[in-house]
């Protein structure tokens, strides 16, 4: 038999194209896994409105991964992403989820239960991932429970439209009140001694009789061809069904999804009206105005004050934490507290309050980076809180010397208590530049010590200290193998020119800033082409806790490629090394370099 006797033909003998009938289906099932992991996250929104805004599944499951994830990715994910890592990661997060998702839809085409206990697993993972998380409690697992029934239900649904429908009764007329005719009559047989003459009737009758089919014309319709085999002719699977219940589901995860978002736009509503109506009291030390001369003034040169809209935030929440200051609670405990003292945002409000200006670095800064700002903080003075619970620095013989500060979030920060106590304004900020403080800064409280990288000092979202040893205990970032202390190191950065710009020839205004917190800035210096040092104008000095701003006029500049560098010295006499190292484990040091173009 030759190809064209195997192929299928019609009348007119051309051969018959047989649809890809599961390529449908196969697309139907990667639409099923879609919608079964839309639904899940869908009904976990306004379980978590219920129960709290940090038990979304998606916001545990994306947190448990950033704890997980090796130090140096971390390092990498700032420097790369900066600000916007937490953005880039939920949406990698939700990238492999929908990867997952297709796949478990593809394979409940063939293997439906196995892929309805893989949709549930989405649910076990936020659990896992709730169990694990500090500051949780067992409340927590209800919207991944939720999701994960949620997704394992639509999927079994969606899954049963994805086999064929049954079939039609193969002898179902078209019409079936159309009257049918009666089968032709057999031809009698001969009478017995019949002559040669009735040879023909004899031929005739051997003959088998007609078929109805071939007696009856329905009437002029499509080239038949051969029947088809048993189901080639059949849908590969319900989809008159599946579109009924993929609009189903899809339409109960949209009513589910926006109840969700009621409900937590409800509580950050509140969390934002409780903000909104405070008014922070006058601090009774008040910061000293900035000096004149402080603020320079120069075209792309940084602010002495950073705005709070500007200010880096750089930290492992993966959504700001939005806290309702009425409900709000501290509490001091651990070695040598001789009371344990739990204190409202009521009540720090009502002490007595400092103001300050003090720098604030982050150690993922590289050199030149952005991450450092300067602000005017108000609060309480930390030391006093911690004398008032009969705390007594490792000098004066206390036995702890790590103040551990936990955040709503989990995150842990230790503090060496001498750092805290040692006379330096270290605070717990209620306020920043003359307002409570942001959400995405720490509102209600936070802590500010300065000289100190804001991973050994600046808990946000502050709910707990505790008082123990660096023996005893490792905070988050020490654990992931950064230094247990570190203090600010000497640092400037060239502000302008920005990096591959193009400069005039003649004078170019060269400007920036210097930090190096509980010292202070003595001299900085710039130079061209590994030329000598030529000492920068300062700008006025406002304390030792905050960055100063400087000027350099380069004359003379010739066209050509050209690069700047900037050095700093502190107070103490010490010069920033030239080394180059990176931010672990405990900041980076190098010469800030410029390339510019003058033209």
């Amino acid at each position: 038999m030759n190809a064209a006797q195997k192929a299928p033909a019609g009348a007119t003998g051309t051969p018959v194209r047989r649809p890809r009938r599961h390529a449908g289906r196969r697309a139907a099932a990667g639409l099923a896994g879609l919608l079964a992991a839309a639904a899940g996250l869908a009904v976990g929104e306004p379980v978590a409105g219920l129960v709290r805004p940090e038990s979304r599944p998606v916001k545990l499951i994306g947190e448990a991964a950033i704890d997980r994830t090796p130090a140096a990715v971390k390092d990498w994910a700032v420097r790369t992403f900066g600000e916007q890592d937490k953005l880039v990661l939920q949406l990698g997060i939700l990238l492999v989820l929908a990867g997952c998702a297709a796949g478990v839809g593809l394979s409940a085409a063939r293997h439906r239960r196995a892929a309805v206990a893989a949709a549930a697993a989405f649910g076990l993972a936020g659990v896992a991932a709730a169990l694990a998380a500090p500051g949780g409690g067992p409340a927590d697992v209800l919207p991944s429970v939720a999701a994960g029934a949620a997704a394992a239900g639509a999927l079994s649904v969606l899954a049963g439209r994805l086999v064929p429908p049954p079939p039609e009764p193969v002898c179902a007329a078209s019409d079936p009140d159309r009257p049918r005719p009666a089968p032709p009559r057999p031809a009698p047989p001969p009478a017995d001694g019949a002559g040669p003459d009735s040879g023909a009737e004899h031929r005739d009758a051997g003959r088998a009789a007609p078929s109805p089919a071939a007696v009856f014309d329905p009437g002029p319709g499509p080239a038949a061809g051969p029947p088809p085999a048993d189901g080639e002719d059949r849908p590969a699977f319900d989809r008159r069904g599946f579109l009924a219940a993929a609009s189903a589901v899809a339409a109960a995860s949209a009513g589910s999804g926006l109840l969700g978002a009621a409900l937590l736009d409800s509580s950050e509503a509140a969390a934002g009206r409780a903000r909104d109506g405070i008014l922070l009291p006058r601090p009774a030390s008040p910061a000293a105005p900035v000096p004149d001369g402080a603020e320079l003034g120069i075209d792309g040169l940084s602010p002495f004050l950073t705005p709070n809209r500007d200010f880096y935030r750089i930290d492992t929440a993966l959504t700001v934490p939005r806290i309702d200051a009425t409900a709000w609670e501290l509490r001091i405990a651990g070695l040598g507290i001789g009371r344990l003292l739990t204190l409202t945002y009521r009540d720090l409000l009502d002490r007595e309050l400092v103001e300050r200006d003090i720098t604030l670095t982050c150690v993922s800064n590289q050199v030149g980076g952005p991450y450092i700002g300067n602000a005017r903080w108000i609060g309480i003075p930390l030391a006093e809180l911690l004398r008032e619970a009969g705390v007594r620095p490792p000098a004066e013989g206390g036995p702890a010397d790590q103040l551990v500060a936990r955040s709503v979030d989990g995150m842990t920060i230790g503090t060496p208590v001498e750092a805290v106590m040692d006379g330096r304004d270290a605070l717990l900020a209620v306020g920043m530049n003359g307002e409570p403080l942001p959400f995405r800064h720490g509102f209600p409280v936070r802590m500010v010590v300065p000289g100190l990288y804001g991973y050994v000092s600046a808990c946000k979202w502050l709910a707990e200290l505790e008082l123990t040893t660096f023996d005893a205990y490792d905070a988050y970032w020490v654990q992931r193998g950064w230094a247990d202390r570190a203090p600010v190191k000497t640092q400037s950065r060239i502000d302008t020119p920005r990096p591959l710009t193009d400069v005039p020839r003649g004078t170019v205004t060269v400007a920036g800033v210097a930090w190096a917190q509980r010292r202070g800035i003595r001299r900085v210096e710039v130079r061209v082409d590994d030329g000598p040092w030529q000492t920068a104008r300062l700008a006025a000095k406002d304390t030792v806790d905050t960055w100063r701003q400087w000027v350099w006029e380069w004359t003379g500049a010739e066209p050509g490629e050209h690069r700047l560098q900037v050095r700093a010295t502190d107070a103490a006499g010490r010069t920033q090394t030239a080394e180059r190292s990176q931010v672990a484990p405990d900041g980076a040091t190098g010469h800030h370099t410029v390339p510019v173009t003058v033209v």
